[in-house]
């Protein structure tokens, strides 16, 4: 678990990003995007998996994981959709395949439709994409970030940890729970965690939901069946109004589909990316 490490940085207009690369060079490029309160560390099995046959690029967006995380930073959609869209230019990658999970998918989304950023294809996974999102949780927290800051580190830790564990269907390891909540705690990542709660607002998915008609590239939607956090029917509304776009729905996964089904999750890309 420990071994999941971003050797690499780039100076991001919103705080230090850290990335890194998996596979040859010479293999079609893949860029993987997590969601909140994720890091690239979700991605681990389906990144070594993809990196035999592609080359894959995996990132923390700025205030998660391993990327920097500090007072007053941007971190809300519209920032990180800027910010991707340099780190591809960084990348010098022209049409690379795009494989986006949860607050990723709304990122992805805007870098392309706001942000002229091209792809050769695009697989959505449990994104954020379309209103009304957001738990009841979510929302109480968005409104009242700084109270939550100020809860006593255990308090704050056992909060994270059952929040982080809703995202699975049938669990998560111990260890993999660990790490997922490891980020988000200290000093620097309890006041980022409900940083990021706060800076979700609803009006970035808004600015794109009526352009989803407009892509072009081939899509395909994958969803865990269980999805506590957004229900199956916003996949079927999503593949419907993305020309093309095909539903893939994952049985017995949760939201964290990469957790609770990798070798299935990983048999879907493959199929998508092979076509594409």
């Amino acid at each position: 678990m420990n071994d999941w490490q971003l050797t690499r940085t780039f100076a991001g207009p919103n705080g230090e990003i850290r990335w890194d690369r998996l596979g040859r060079a010479d293999r079609p490029p893949v860029v993987l995007l997590h969601g909140t309160p994720f890091s690239s560390f979700v991605w681990r099995a389906v990144a070594r998996s993809l990196a035999r046959d592609h080359q894959v690029y995996v990132w923390d967006m700025p205030g998660y994981g391993q990327s920097e995380k500090a007072e007053g930073q941007d971190v809300s959609l519209d920032a990180q959709g800027r910010a991707f869209t340099e780190l591809l230019a960084h990348w010098e990658l022209a049409g690379p395949l795009v494989v986006a999970h949860d607050f990723g998918g709304a990122v992805a989304l805007r870098a392309h439709l706001l942000h002229g950023a091209r792809y050769r294809a695009l697989a959505l996974v449990d994104p954020v994409a379309l209103a009304p999102w957001g738990s009841p949780f979510f929302r109480l927290v968005g409104e009242h970030a700084a109270v939550f800051e100020q809860l006593p580190p255990a308090l704050h830790e056992a909060l994270v940890r059952e929040y982080v564990s809703s995202a699975s269907s049938p669990g998560l390891h111990p260890a993999v729970l660990d790490r997922l909540v490891e980020p988000w705690l200290g000093d620097a990542g309890q006041p980022a965690f409900y940083r990021q709660i706060a800076q979700a607002d609803q009006r970035w998915t808004d600015e794109i939901q009526e352009r989803y008609g407009e892509i072009r590239v081939p899509v395909r939607v994958c969803w865990g069946a269980d999805d506590a956090w957004i229900p199956l029917e916003r996949g079927h509304e999503l593949a419907a109004r993305i020309p093309g776009a095909v539903l893939e729905t994952v049985p017995g996964a949760g939201h964290l589909v990469q957790e609770d089904a990798p070798a299935e999750l990983t048999g879907v890309l493959l199929d998508f990316l092979r076509k594409a």
